[in-house]
């Protein structure tokens, strides 16, 4: 018997809070680039009981209606009953939003015509992660995760389990051996419900129409089924808890597996590494490992403010790469331009596609605005190793 170990990740659907925040933030990105899409935004959200704050800095010519934003994305989502913690028409929305500071601005100022050498928004690192265990190149558990939660929301839009509330959370344990994915060992959720529901029917319904649609194969028998462990879940949403943006980094992103420089995306517009740099540190180990190069990858980028040129670059394959690491990052920088300005022209940045991007996930997903998710360059990286 080879090595063997589990590996848990966590999803959130977009009624939880922090979520909530997220595609608010996200959603007023959009609006401000749709009209200008050099607009600089970082834009924060807080949610709790009955009321949304925004506050955060932006520099643009154009002009939205925040509150409205944030209306109409609670009634997206699916907040227009009271009794689930915030009501679209009801809730109250405070606004505190000023201009982004001079002195970031000057470093970060594009050049003209062809030159790409706009500065970083900010310093930091960011990481981007691929494996070959799953068609969509990412781990198991957190798509595995996502796609629970997802299909939460589908039953709840769609009236296949009624009385549910936007407000939900999955987590999903799968085991190992060999580094190869094998089974499900638990599954959590996590699901808002009125009063009057039956716990043990919606037990018996999520079990049905979430967990043994999306799961399969990898649960049997011995698979632990944890459903509203505590015995209840009414009081949910902003109500049982304060949302903040850019508080599910790890559910944005691997699931917990790799490494995660810290920064968070929702609300910032592309010339923020934060955000930028990340999709395209998928985008670059995505590649490598659609070209065979490696099993397994883990791409690094630090940035300093102001200064176009990657600090660091660094390739990790944790030994499954099939040519030598230098020979990788060296092609790595050959392919792909890693400044700011190149990375937001390469990946289509500057579109109102963040919205999406803001609940399950912002790898893995098989649309076509995630440019980042690309294989476009894994046989031009081929080449470039076997030179």
């Amino acid at each position: 018997m080879g090595k063997i170990y589990s590996i848990t990740s966590e999803s959130v659907t977009e009624g939880h809070p922090d979520k909530v925040c997220d595609k608010i933030s996200d959603a007023i990105l959009d609006s401000l680039i749709k009209q200008d899409p050099n607009s600089r935004v970082a834009v924060e959200t807080l949610v709790t009981t009955g009321t949304v704050h925004v506050s955060g800095e932006v520099t643009t010519t154009s002009y939205v209606d925040v509150q409205k934003i944030a209306r109409e994305t609670l009634k997206d989502i699916g907040y227009t009953n009271p009794k689930f913690g915030i009501d679209a028409h009801d809730a109250g929305v405070w606004i505190s939003i000023h201009g982004q500071s001079p002195d970031i601005s000057q470093g970060v100022t594009e050049g003209k015509g062809d030159d790409k050498d706009q500065g970083a928004g900010d310093q930091g690192m960011m990481y981007g992660y691929a494996s070959d265990e799953t068609e969509e190149l990412m781990p198991l558990p957190i798509l595995l995760a996502h796609k629970l939660t997802m299909r939460l929301a589908y039953v709840r839009r769609e009236g296949l389990i009624k009385d549910i509330g936007p407000d939900g959370k999955s987590q999903v344990t799968v085991k190992y051996e060999d580094d190869k994915p094998i089974k499900v060992t638990d599954v959590v959720i996590a699901q808002q419900h009125l009063e009057i529901v039956d716990e043990t029917e919606l037990r018996a319904a999520i079990t049905e129409h979430v967990i043994n649609p999306i799961c399969g194969d990898l649960i049997d028998e011995s698979t632990n089924l944890h459903i509203n462990a505590t015995g209840r879940f009414v009081v949910g949403g902003p109500d049982g808890d304060t949302g903040l943006t850019g508080r599910k980094i790890i559910v944005d992103t691997y699931g917990g597996v790799g490494r995660h420089g810290g920064g968070a995306f929702s609300g910032k517009d592309p010339s923020k590494v934060d955000r930028s740099a990340a999709y395209m540190c998928r985008y670059v180990a995505k590649n490598i490992v659609a070209a065979g190069l490696a099993k397994r990858c883990e791409v690094q980028l630090s940035y300093a403010i102001g200064v176009a040129q990657p600090t660091n670059v660094n390739v990790q394959c944790f030994g499954t790469n099939t040519v030598d690491e230098e020979k990788i990052s060296e092609a790595v920088k050959s392919v792909f331009d890693l400044r700011p300005k190149a990375i937001i022209e390469t990946l289509q940045l500057k579109r109102p596609i963040f919205y999406k991007t803001a609940a399950y996930g912002h790898f893995g997903r098989n649309d076509p605005d995630f440019t980042w998710e690309k294989t476009d360059k894994a046989d031009i990286l081929k080449q470039k190793v076997s030179q």
